[in-house]
């Protein structure tokens, strides 16, 4: 059985989320083995490309798409991302590993309640990052390897 090397993976990040923007300016900023397409989860761009998948649900948990159609969400999306930069390739493949995963997982959680918590407190992400919900794609420019 052949495989093919990922050639880019794409990011669906919430937009209104002041975490997930901020993570996805920590992404644009590293260096890349894979290059990262970054787009806001449940946005126009998302359902253009992405017409099979529960959109809804992308704006719960991130959800990383491979060149070839794999889907990752949550923990493993997480350990994905971590997986296409440079500097974190052995921290992705150690959380990847019974005995790393744990880490993982408290990571996402810990992430997962704190967005809860700002979504509490403000009522509205959107209010709380001042970002458009339609904020353009990350377009061919941020997938240029660094």
């Amino acid at each position: 059985m052949t495989t093919t090397a990922t050639r880019h993976l794409t990011v669906l990040y919430d937009a209104n989320c002041p975490l997930c923007v901020h993570i996805r300016h920590w992404l644009l900023a590293q260096r890349w083995l894979v290059p990262l397409r970054l787009v806001p989860a449940a946005s126009d761009a998302a359902r253009q490309q992405f017409p099979q998948l529960d959109h809804a649900s992308t704006l719960r948990e991130i959800t990383v798409i491979g060149d070839s159609g794999q889907v990752w969400t949550g923990t493993d999306a997480f350990i994905v991302c971590l997986w296409a930069l440079t500097e974190h390739r052995p921290k992705a493949n150690w959380l990847a590993t019974p005995t790393g995963r744990p880490f993982a997982k408290a990571f996402m959680y810990t992430a997962s309640k704190w967005r809860e918590a700002v979504r509490d407190d403000s009522g509205d992400a959107a209010a709380t990052t001042g970002q458009d919900p339609e904020e353009p794609a990350c377009d061919d420019h941020c997938s240029v390897p660094r």
